[in-house]
């Protein structure tokens, strides 16, 4: 009876959708016949992880539109209303809240993951330029975001990045006045900005995960061996160091995903605040147009790049060599899969050479990202342009250290 009814189930209404959508073959080609190496490790949570935040990120930010209204007069009493009057409001923002820096935290992570691994290099390289549109996004989605609670920080924090535009030649004053919608951050550069937040980098954002995924499934997963596995295929055609993505992987990233929820649930509950660094307190009190905050910083997650442009002096009163340092800080990342020439992929393989400049990478980000929390005086600002020497070099000198330094053998099948 049993075997009747999946019987049925697979000719009748599965039959009926597979001749009108490729539901079978989608889920085929995607989970049940997708093959993944067999050598996955922690690293790997971080992708399935990104796509969980994006849709905690999605779902909360729909309900918190319910009630926010992207008005200037009435935004902040929008966001008191939503924390003390509307039924789960409270929960619902700071799911939201603490779901936009878990989203970074998660994406770092994966990047890195890619970088350390070479999951950037051929013939992975659509998928990492796929990967960094989706970062851009993320940065575009988090800077219109951040005004919209017309806190003291959020208002001042985009007066401050919008007018940075405006160092760019030629067209820096007309693109900073189109941003804002206005000359001041006002009424229509918070209706700007929703617009933006809520439609229309989502809909570019859900596009490149998608480009992302399906690029990633054409050429198949890399491993931490940096082996191609498509290489060394049984008689059936399958490769023999690859299992099924279902059911292996997925219950593998449940794993993950608690875990994930667990440290999440604790930050919502007890610390969505994080001591300043994911809600800050100016943020708690209504944006005054009149009065400028004692230190403004943007969110954690952009202090690396604000230290950038801070510590690259000005030249002839103008601030575009900063914002020139800071946006090819970001730019660069787009041609490390052509940086890097290494005859091996994974660090597991390569030299001193290579890991010590990568750990070094990862102090000097991390203490750009401090740095740009702080006032940019005095030994800071020597260490932030420091910072951002090792920073670019590390990218640059990549062309030389990485070929030159000697490497180990690569294996021809993936190691355990």
């Amino acid at each position: 009876m049993a075997g009747s009814n999946e019987n049925k189930w697979q000719g009748g209404i599965l039959g009926w959708v597979d001749a009108r959508f490729p539901l079978s073959s989608l889920w085929n080609d995607h989970l049940a016949k997708y093959y993944a190496p067999k050598n996955f490790n922690f690293w790997y949570f971080f992708g399935s992880l990104a796509l969980l935040v994006l849709v905690i990120q999605i779902v909360s930010g729909i309900f918190l539109t319910m009630n926010y209204k992207p008005d200037a007069d009435k935004a902040f009493a929008a966001v008191e209303y939503i924390m003390r009057d509307v039924d789960w409001g409270w929960l619902i923002r700071y799911i939201h809240s603490t779901g936009a820096s878990a989203f970074f935290i998660v994406v770092y992570l994966h990047m890195f993951r890619g970088l350390i691994y070479g999951s950037h290099r051929k013939p992975r390289e659509l998928i990492w330029i796929f990967g960094m549109l989706i970062y851009l996004c993320l940065m575009a989605e988090a800077f219109f975001g951040y005004l919209l609670p017309w806190g003291q920080m959020s208002y001042w924090g985009a007066q401050v990045i919008v007018n940075l535009f405006s160092a760019i030649p030629i067209i820096g004053d007309d693109l900073s006045l189109w941003i804002r919608g206005d000359y001041v951050i006002a009424d229509a550069t918070l209706n700007r900005f929703f617009a933006f937040h809520v439609i229309a980098v989502p809909l570019v954002l859900v596009g490149l995960v998608a480009a992302h995924i399906l690029a990633l499934h054409e050429v198949g997963s890399n491993n931490p061996d940096g082996v191609e596995i498509k290489k060394n295929k049984d008689e059936n055609g399958i490769p023999v160091d690859g299992i099924p993505f279902h059911p292996y992987y997925t219950v593998k990233d449940i794993v993950g995903v608690v875990v994930f929820l667990m440290i999440f649930a604790y930050v919502v509950f007890f610390n969505p605040e994080m001591g300043g660094y994911f809600l800050e307190h100016p943020n708690f009190v209504p944006a005054n147009p009149l009065q400028t905050p004692e230190h403004i910083a943007p969110v954690w997650y952009f202090t690396p790049f604000y230290a950038i442009l801070r510590a690259v002096p000005s030249m002839a009163g103008s601030a575009f060599p900063g914002v020139a340092a800071m946006g090819l800080a970001v730019v660069i990342l787009f041609f490390l899969p052509w940086l890097d020439r290494s005859p091996v992929k994974s660090i597991r393989y390569k030299g001193p050479i290579f890991k010590t400049a990568l750990a070094l990478f990862v102090v000097c980000f991390v203490m750009l990202g401090w740095l740009g929390t702080q006032p940019a005086e005095g030994l800071l600002t020597t260490f932030a342009r420091i910072g951002t020497v090792y920073y670019f070099a590390f990218f640059l000198l990549m062309l030389i250290y990485t070929k030159m330094e000697k490497t180990k053998p690569v294996p021809e099948r993936v190691t355990h």
